[in-house]
């Protein structure tokens, strides 16, 4: 089974939007596809359509159920907090080995995406000092010996350098690695087709 998990430089970089946009690309090309997002903080039972699981449900085609978000996001904890303290409001923890799920009193998602062993996708803002977080996010990456399928740059509305100076001081560091810029987008308009043709190259 290919696989490849995508992760971030931080919080509302645009993995959701990323990942979602890849999965509709890749179901209109006759790809068999799946997604999961195990743990989530800050979900809202009251607004299931707009929360990551329910992104992602869409893009997969899949009905919102009890049964399916389950499936897709076992670990739910209302506050937008890290897992490890969000489980710990709720006084609940994540168990790692259960699905080799991160973010419990010793393991972080560096030590799941070393668990899984499968390719990364880097997803970046362009707001000012992604540039820098970025690149540490690669060099720690690569000390993990973990293979970096590429980055993907999301155009920030925070203030910053344009999507493409960002792309491009980016990948004059991270050569070989091959980066790629997503322009701002009106709300629910999905990536240009070459932009999402590219990332699937990427993986």
């Amino acid at each position: 089974m290919a696989g490849v998990f995508v992760t971030g430089t931080g919080t509302d970089v645009g993995k959701t939007f990323v990942t979602a946009a890849l999965v509709r690309h890749l179901r209109s090309a006759g790809k068999t596809v799946d997604a999961f997002k195990p743990v989530v903080s800050g979900f809202d039972p009251t607004n299931i359509a707009n929360g990551d699981p329910g992104v992602l449900l869409s893009a997969l085609g899949r009905d919102v159920t009890n049964d399916e978000l389950d499936r897709i996001a076992p670990w739910r904890f209302a506050a937008p907090l890290s897992p490890d303290l969000a489980a710990k409001a709720e006084s609940r923890s994540i168990d790692f080995a259960a699905l080799m799920v991160p973010l419990d009193r010793t393991h972080t998602v560096l030590d799941w995406m070393s668990a899984l062993r499968i390719p990364v996708l880097l997803v970046a803002g362009s707001y000012l000092g992604t540039i820098s977080h970025t690149l540490t996010a690669l060099h720690v990456l690569a000390q993990r010996n973990l293979d970096i399928a590429g980055v993907v740059v999301s155009e920030s509305t925070a203030p910053g350098a344009s999507c493409d100076d960002t792309v491009a001081t980016i990948a004059r560091f991270a050569v070989p690695i091959e980066v790629i810029g997503v322009p701002r987008l009106q709300p629910g308009a999905p990536p240009p087709p070459d932009v999402l043709s590219r990332i699937e190259r990427l993986l």
